[in-house]
Order: C-alpha cells, then sequence, then structure tokens
C-alpha cells in the first residue's frame, strides 16, 4: 500500500471530514433528544456502505471514471472511513461474494458480528475494573 504524503494526506483530509460529518448527524439526530435507538450510526453506516460501493464500482479498473490513488484513498479510506465504522466491512464483504467466496463471506460476517459486541464488552469491563483500581487501590 503506498505511504507518500499525498495518499496519507488525502487519508487525513477525508478523514477529517467523515469523522466531522457523522458528528452532526448525530447532533442532528439528537436534537429532539437522547435517542433509545442509535439511528443516526444505523443512518451514516447505511449512507457509507452505499457510498463506499458506489465509488469504488464507478472509479474502480471496469468503472467509467477515473480517480487517482489520492483520491481514491481520500474518498474511501479517509471520508467513508470517517464517517462510518462499517463501509469498507460492507465493501469487503460485497467483494468476497462477487468473486465467488461465498464461505469466507459468511465466515467473515459471522466473525464480525460475533466478535465486534464482545470485544466492545471486555473493552467497557477493561476500563471499568481500571477505574474501580484507581478509585480503590487495595482491588
Amino acid at each position: 500500500m503506498p505511504r507518500s504524503p499525498a495518499v496519507l494526506s488525502a487519508v487525513a483530509l477525508g478523514g477529517a471530514l467523515g469523522s466531522v460529518a457523522r458528528y452532526l448527524v448525530a447532533v442532528g439526530a439528537a436534537a429532539g433528544g437522547e435517542p433509545t435507538f442509535p439511528w443516526a450510526t444505523l443512518l451514516v453506516n447505511v449512507l457509507g456502505s452505499w457510498a463506499i460501493a458506489f465509488y469504488a464500482s464507478m472509479t474502480g479498473p471496469e468503472g467509467p471514471l477515473f480517480a487517482s490513488l489520492e483520491t481514491r484513498h481520500f474518498f474511501t479510506t479517509g471520508l467513508c472511513g470517517g464517517f462510518t465504522t462499517f463501509s469498507i466491512f460492507s465493501l469487503e464483504s460485497l467483494l468476497l461474494l462477487e468473486e465467488g467466496h461465498l464461505l469466507l463471506a459468511g465466515a467473515y460476517v459471522a466473525a464480525s458480528l460475533f466478535l465486534w459486541v464482545p470485544a466492545a464488552l471486555a473493552g467497557r469491563r477493561a476500563a471499568g475494573r481500571l477505574l474501580a483500581r484507581r478509585e480503590n487501590p487495595q482491588l
């Protein structure tokens, strides 16, 4: 993977813009009070999944539009990556399916779903233990 300053700058700029856009969607969704369902996350992940697949199809080797390496990384890795936590997973799953790797795609999706939430739970518990130890050093 190229690590030129131009590509790194493109990723950084795209990531910053994507992250700000995600924040603004979350602020907009919470304007009526704190929702019980994570609508903002669902929305950005659906939009980002659509956008990254559309862009990759339009600018890929067989796509009708040319995009420089910097532009592709700006949009996919930076903007979509900063906007979502799900877009690259969606694209990778789709590519595995399109390449005929049905079992591998299924395994990737299943492993992702069954590992993400437990990993988040483990992280929360580790932080809780660390905070408890900080408040009570005898633990």
